[in-house]
């Protein structure tokens, strides 16, 4: 199960979620990657299970959105780094401390998952931090800093236990 460092640093990028102020409640918002999230970073999906992607299909996620209170974006977050974990234990061989496996999930959990990842923390490669901090970095093929900086605190976290945020 992730650990308190790892859900400090999943809320810390993702945010609450509230896409319209102006109304009650949270209502979803499109991430650097043009994809419709709700509470702490839920990628949204559509009646065929495709995400729901680009402002000109604001309506629809609204329409679909599940998630209008705290509470409830806390469970589905629950319910979201349960699906990471159950990637990483069909993958990770490796024993790792808490807070590696935090990270990971965090990774997961924002990403989808990575066999490259799973393989270097497997073979405990020495190129473990630089390559957590150069991928999964683009939104809609751009560098985002908030990605770099995501990673970076990631790679942190794994790497030296100290769970660490960055704005600049």
């Amino acid at each position: 199960m992730i650990n308190n460092n790892g859900l400090q640093l999943e809320e810390h990028y993702e945010s609450l979620n509230d896409g319209d102020l102006t109304l009650i409640g949270l209502q979803p918002k499109m991430d650097c990657c043009g994809i419709w999230t709700e509470g702490w970073g839920h990628a949204m999906v559509d009646s065929k299970g495709n995400f729901i992607k680009g402002i000109e299909n604001k309506k629809l996620a609204y329409s679909l959105s599940k998630i209008h209170t705290p509470a409830q974006a806390d469970a589905q977050l629950v319910i979201d780094n349960q699906t990471a974990e159950l990637f990483i234990h069909r993958h990770l061989t490796a024993k790792v401390s808490d807070n590696l496996y935090a990270a990971l999930v965090c990774h997961t959990m924002n990403t989808g998952g990575s066999h490259d990842l799973i393989q270097l923390v497997n073979t405990n490669s020495p190129a473990l931090y630089d390559w957590w901090t150069t991928h999964y970095i683009t939104g809609q093929g751009v560098p985002k800093l908030g990605l770099q900086f995501r990673r970076k605190s990631e790679a942190i976290l794994a790497t030296k236990s100290v769970l660490q945020f960055f704005t600049k």
